[in-house]
């Protein structure tokens, strides 16, 4: 008897460690699927424009043409690209996180009539697609002269209805009791908020920042759409001055590509481990 159990637990054993080894496997693979355009971008970067089109591809290209970096700022004017780019980035994560935070604290903590109803219908907006609204917006900002203004890029991300509901879930999950020791303590809603409720939410509010920092800084519908002026092109629309009609210089376009991945890269590893505090716990409280 105590034979036939040892054998079962072996078999268990074995059974459990092939499972293991076949996931192990299964996750190699996945993650080298994912990598390889990333590795593709990064050689192709460093490539002559006639390897880019070669068949069988070149993967690894003798010698590696680092010039093209530089022919990408001396073609165009990229650095005043990236430029623009980081400044709409930098007014429309601050602006998100403060208008956001703001609203889902009213939402979640504050009692008003008609909070619930307002919440759904806000929050419904996220079924409407952009390009609904893409016309009359545009018609909008044109009649009040905000065209071909950076301005028309960050006033309108200001606003996130997935932002409010994110960080609604996080300030739901805090303890009401918070706001009676304030109360008590003589605080007002606007302080309670500001050097109470805001500093709990830090990971919520960093994994946001992440998200809008990495939605506006690949946006490349709305700078082709609103604005004219090249000098005030950002990243995304500099990119693309090197596709043309009849040729593309890819060496080129995958330059710009890996210079535009780095900054959203060091951002979330920097950001990573509240980033993931802030996806388990907006998923799992509220």
């Amino acid at each position: 008897m105590a034979t036939q159990a040892i054998a079962i637990k072996k078999k268990k054993s074995t059974s459990a460690i092939v499972r293991k080894v076949l996931l192990y496997v299964l996750l190699i693979i996945i993650g080298i699927i994912m990598v390889v355009p990333f590795l593709w971008m990064i050689s192709t970067s460093l490539k002559e424009q006639y390897d880019t089109v070669k068949i069988p591809p070149v993967w690894i290209p003798n010698p590696p043409r680092w010039q093209n970096y530089v022919d990408l700022f001396t073609q165009q004017p990229m650095l005043q690209f990236m430029l623009n780019t980081i400044k709409i980035v930098f007014f429309v994560v601050l602006g998100q996180l403060f208008f956001s935070s703001l609203a889902a604290y009213s939402f979640a903590r504050i009692k008003f009539k008609g909070r619930t109803v307002m919440f759904f219908f806000y929050i419904a907006t996220l079924m409407v697609p952009g390009q609904v609204t893409m016309i009359p917006t545009y018609l909008m900002f044109a009649k009040v002269g905000l065209v071909d203004n950076h301005i028309v890029l960050i006033l309108p991300a200001f606003f996130s209805a997935f932002g409010v509901f994110l960080l609604r879930q996080f300030f739901m999950s805090l303890p009401k009791e918070l706001e009676e020791a304030a109360e008590i303590d003589g605080c007002n809603p606007f302080t309670t908020y500001y050097r109470i409720m805001l500093p709990l939410i830090v990971p919520a509010m960093l994994t946001l920042g992440v998200f809008t920092l990495m939605n506006t800084w690949n946006d490349y519908m709305g700078p082709l759409i609103y604005l004219t002026t090249p000098e005030k092109y950002t990243m995304t629309l500099g990119i693309a001055y090197f596709k043309g009609v009849y040729t593309t210089q890819w060496n080129l376009v995958m330059a710009g590509s890996v210079l535009s991945v780095i900054p959203i890269l060091v951002a979330y590893l920097c950001a990573q481990k509240y980033f993931v505090e802030g996806i388990a716990f907006s998923g799992v409280k509220g």
